[in-house]
């Protein structure tokens, strides 16, 4: 195992710093966003065009890469990525860093991609759990320590945009030094929501409420932190503590929606997610460390809801398929990312910071009342024909590739008559729970 470890290093080291890179960005630029006097508004509407620029690296990535190949699709993401950045120090204006924040975005998302495609070649069937499990931890703690490494320096200086591009280029380094063959081509996945629909109603609507509540606060944590009056070092600890919190949290509603049907589950995270809401909204808290307790609710909640409803549409899905289901659900969340950061930034503006979690409590509220009516009206799954619960990776930082990486030898050998996945096939049954 040792071994194996050792010679997927440099790929997971590369993942690391996508990870780390990635996480800077995303911080810095609400950071100083708010210091320059940007509406939340304008900042929402950064994680708008980071939802906008992610999907679609989803889904022409593959077609790219078939093109002109995975090194130098990988290395025009990089660098791109990194010009990205550094515009977004030159032209500081909400007009520039919104398509900029897209361009990331969907360079992010094709450098991912690339990334896990070859993690995925070089993994063998005996090893590929542990293997999933070490780069999700990898990227956790890439993801965390580049929000962290901000409470270092001066934020209204340059530093921080130079280092997150120099980063976004040392991930260049794996693949120039990777002796392995060409991957295979990497994983299709169209968007098709009728079919996503059919297979799981609960799914695909819970899966679009969870986009619109993650991707608000991912965004708006920091501009909520600095306009109650949260020091940098707290700002960093309120984005950072719910991951971390909700990469814990997998593990208890794991084994839980194992063992019960996985929609209680998901209403019983959703009402803890509500009460978060509720306390944020109606309390009113400022204390720091009343606020970092609340945010670790909150992100133990909201961060573990994903892997839930992702086991529980693969409870429905169709042998073979698998894999094309987590990858549409994924683009489903991006939908949601979409629109949820633009109308809490709107919130926030008309009527103060504690509205975003106006927004994140309305998400939740449709997401708790559609999944209680389904519970009424569906039959529950038997627990023979239950796949198993897997941990995620944060929703936000997955790609299609992802679903291929952290599938089990039966999933693919079920996946394997289809090369480039294209969705979920058009069946014709009636919806199930």
């Amino acid at each position: 195992m040792f071994k194996s470890i050792l010679s997927l290093g440099a790929l997971l080291l590369g993942s690391a710093f996508l990870l780390f890179a990635g996480g800077v960005n995303a911080l810095i630029l609400p950071i100083r966003g708010e210091a320059e006097g940007f509406t939340a508004t304008s900042l929402g509407l950064l994680g708008t065009g980071w939802a906008i620029g992610y999907v679609a690296g989803c889904l022409r990535t593959p077609a790219m890469v078939a093109r002109v190949g995975h090194i130098r699709a990988f290395g025009a993401m990089c660098a791109i990525a990194a010009i990205a950045v550094l515009i977004s120090l030159v032209l500081i204006t909400p007009a520039v860093w919104i398509p900029v924040r897209a361009l990331s975005g969907f360079c992010f998302a094709g450098a991912a991609m690339i990334v896990e495609s070859w993690l995925n070649e070089r993994t063998e069937a005996s090893s590929r759990g542990r293997v999933f499990g070490i780069y999700t931890m990898v990227n956790l703690a890439a993801t965390t320590a580049g929000q962290m490494v901000l409470t270092l320096g001066d934020t209204n200086g340059y530093f921080f945009f130079v280092l997150a591009a120099m980063v976004y280029c040392l991930a260049l380094l794996p693949t120039a030094i990777s002796a392995t063959t060409t991957p295979r081509p990497l994983t299709k996945v169209s968007l098709d929501l009728r079919a996503l629909w059919r297979n799981s109603p609960i799914a695909f609507f819970a899966v679009l409420m969870v986009g619109v509540s993650n991707a608000s606060f991912g965004t708006l944590a920091a501009v909520f932190g600095a306009r109650i009056g949260l020091s940098l070092g707290d700002i960093a600890l309120f984005a950072s503590i719910p991951i971390l919190a909700g990469a814990a949290m997998q593990i208890p509603v794991g084994i839980a929606s194992d063992r019960l049907d996985r929609r209680k589950v998901l209403i019983g995270i959703t009402c803890f997610a509500l009460a978060a809401d509720a306390l944020f909204l109606l309390v009113g808290v400022t204390s720091p460390s009343m606020v970092l307790g609340l945010a670790a609710l909150f992100g133990a909640t909201v961060y573990a809801m994903y892997p839930v409803i992702v086991a529980h549409a693969n409870d429905h899905a169709e042998p073979g398929t698998y894999i094309q289901v987590s990858g549409g659900l994924l683009l489903v969340f991006g939908l949601g990312s979409i629109g949820g950061p633009t109308v809490a930034g709107f919130a926030m503006t008309s009527f103060g910071p504690a509205s975003l979690f106006a927004v994140t409590g309305t998400a939740h509220i449709c997401l708790l009342t559609f999944a209680i009516y389904r519970l009424r009206t569906a039959p529950s799954v038997k627990s023979e024909k239950k796949v198993m619960f897997k941990a995620k990776p944060l929703a936000r930082f997955s790609t299609p590739e992802t679903a291929a990486l952290g599938a089990d030898q039966a999933e693919l050998d079920a996946d394997q008559p289809s090369e480039a996945l294209e969705g979920p096939p058009q069946s014709q049954k009636d919806p199930r729970e």
